[in-house]
């Protein structure tokens, strides 16, 4: 297998070559790696003013080299950090998955309850299902997922244990992921719906995971603060 931070480096300097606004691609990935203009100019040895002017394309595209430095600069901070964005671009491409479909896959060290894990994404209880605790989680473009995988694709999803939780994002009532999920068998012990309230939940949703024995929650916090939050969970 190849490294994985210089296969996700790779994959952010083409996506910025070949971007039609290099600044605003360059701004994307900093924020995804939670990297302060300041703290990436630091690392660069340059002003926090060239950071800014390339990411809002005051200055003219970044050629090759700049584009290199400013991508081993984030990688480098990560690194620093304890590598959480290198290790997470890992789990999702090991798992056979591009970062559109899946943003986050992982498997705990031990079960976690799943009343922690309701509790650190902010999530709404609507029917609650027959297991406690979860072993790991996945989280899903359920659009992108619905569109691209197929039904052996969408089961692998569940990582190495369909005790898990699988959060959806991308819903607007949750019809599809609930549907989608009735086909793959067998079922996740919870499903999450991410973005909508829940009183915006499809009518027939809480039937279906009762008829399923999952559990179902919905959530709205921001997906950045979400992820964010799952990194250091359990």
């Amino acid at each position: 297998m190849r490294d994985p931070r210089a296969e996700l480096a790779e994959r952010i300097a083409g996506e910025v070559t070949l971007s039609d606004d290099p600044g605003a691609t360059l701004r994307k990935w900093r924020e995804e790696f939670d990297v302060a203009q300041t703290t990436l100019a630091d690392e660069l040895d340059v002003s926090a003013s060239v950071i800014s002017d390339y990411e809002s394309g005051r200055r003219e595209n970044p050629g090759i080299q700049v584009v290199r430095r400013v991508v081993e600069g984030l990688l480098d901070v990560d690194e620093r950090r304890g590598g959480d964005r290198v290790r997470q671009h890992a789990r999702v491409i090991s798992a056979g998955f591009d970062k559109e479909v899946v943003y986050d896959l992982r498997e705990y060290s031990a079960t976690a309850p799943l009343s922690r894990f309701y509790q650190t994404i902010d999530a709404e209880t609507v029917v609650p299902g027959q297991a406690d605790t979860i072993a790991g989680h996945t989280v899903i473009n359920s659009v992108e997922a619905i569109k691209r995988l197929s039904s052996e694709e969408f089961y692998r999803l569940y990582g190495q244990s369909t005790n898990r939780a699988l959060v959806f994002t991308n819903v607007t009532r949750g019809e599809s992921p609930l549907v989608a999920l009735r086909v793959v068998t067998p079922t996740p012990s919870a499903v999450v719906l991410h973005g909508i309230e829940r009183d915006d939940l499809w009518e027939h949703a809480p039937a279906l995971a009762r008829a399923d024995g999952v559990s179902l929650a919905t959530t709205t916090k921001p997906l950045d603060s979400l992820l964010d939050a799952l990194r250091d969970f359990p």
